[in-house]
């Protein structure tokens, strides 16, 4: 397993984590079936965002005696009232949930605590204008949550939040059917039977959000990876073609900013599924050449998606990693010496292209490589 590290705050999570909505239709057996599978592969990144009490304390008790060895990302506002989940800022009400999380969970800390599901313009004000987030910081300051996060499906408030300074990582969903639309407050178009038919490529909101989470070293870690099942299923996705869980998590983590992805598992062997990308060959993880080809919705082209196609270069530069720096450099007025420092940091560098193309016949969506590596050069000169 490949660790990553999640933004600011300084953890180090593995590259698949486990979403732990699904475990809710489980048993308790079952759920530590899942949760033995996660550790044993090397998963160590947990979200428990249900407020449901069976699957809390099945969770819970999976983890007894190994706590030291997840982090667990427990959501602030996620409430069970009357036998039925409700999204709630009301901090007494938050209070009571956030409290029974840690007995069910059977630890006395959340690593990440979230502020939970902002999608809308209102959701933001009254989660930040209010006692709410006051109750958020003062379960930072008596170090019941380590970090502070929030989960959100709308590129428009994960940018609020990356540009806020408050919040520390993202909880976001990502995937290729979901990135090529804009922003959105109702989270039921991305899962719309049909998109529009003039959608090509990434989202620009989003592409930009992505860029600016690497910038602000806002982490990600991602929910919705599948599209809800809709990739695996051609005549469901969006493009027309199936992809594979392992194609869909190459696509999560080729974005700028993301760390983790917070797959759900039903069985432990969809766990062993998902971490199989560890030892995947490129060709198993190319999600760039099938969606290239796609009979629908053209994506990315022209446009950079970092999946690393353009290798193996004869300069040996590390082609994706050269252009994410120029993307992010360019975001501003000037280089941000952050960004200077990583591309230096890199053993090759755009200056030592020597104009091939090679690379430009190996990228499925028409990137002009070798003019970008000029560009890049004059910049970072």
């Amino acid at each position: 397993m490949n660790y990553r590290r999640l933004g600011k705050t300084e953890l180090k999570v593995s590259e698949i984590g486990l979403g732990g909505e699904w475990l809710e239709r489980h048993s308790g057996e079952e759920c530590k079936e899942v949760i033995d599978c996660a550790e044993s592969l090397g998963i160590n990144i947990l979200d428990c965002w249900m407020s449901e009490p069976n699957v809390r304390s099945n969770i819970g008790k999976a983890l007894a005696g190994r706590r030291e060895h997840w982090l667990i990302q427990g959501h602030i506002g996620s409430t069970w009232q009357n036998g039925q989940y409700v999204r709630t800022r009301d901090p007494e009400k938050c209070r009571e949930a956030f409290e029974d999380l840690l007995t069910r969970m059977q630890t006395d800390y959340i690593d990440l605590g979230m502020i939970h599901f902002i999608d809308q313009e209102s959701d933001w004000d009254a989660a930040m204008k209010g006692p709410y987030i006051e109750y958020v910081k003062e379960l930072k300051a008596s170090g019941k949550i380590r970090h502070i996060g929030m989960s959100t499906h709308n590129p428009a408030m994960a940018i609020k939040a990356a540009e806020g300074g408050l919040i520390e990582m993202l909880m976001f969903s990502v995937n290729p059917a979901f990135d090529l639309l804009p922003p959105t407050d109702n989270i039921d178009t991305y899962f719309a039977d049909d998109y529009q038919a003039d959608l090509a490529g990434i989202d620009p909101v989003r592409a930009g959000m992505y860029k600016l989470c690497e910038q602000k070293d806002v982490g990600i870690t991602v929910m919705k990876p599948y599209a809800g099942g809709r990739l695996f299923d051609e005549k469901r996705s969006p493009f027309g073609v199936a992809l594979t869980p392992v194609q869909c998590i190459h696509y999560c983590l080729t974005r700028p900013g993301v760390a983790s992805v917070m797959a759900g598992y039903d069985t432990p062997e969809q766990v062993e599924q998902a971490v199989a990308y560890e030892t995947a060959a490129q060709e198993e993880k190319d999600y760039a050449g099938v969606l290239a080809k796609a009979p629908r919705h053209t994506f990315g082209q022209g446009e950079c998606t970092y999946c690393g196609h353009c290798k193996p270069c004869p300069a040996e530069i590390d082609i994706a990693m050269v252009n994410k720096y120029y993307d992010l450099a360019v975001m501003q007025p000037e280089v941000p010496a952050t960004v200077k420092a990583h591309y230096d940091a890199l053993e090759h560098h755009a200056d030592e292209c020597i104009g091939c193309r090679r690379c430009e016949g190996r990228c499925p969506f028409g990137v002009r490589i070798a003019d970008r590596m000029a560009r890049t050069a004059e910049l970072f000169h």
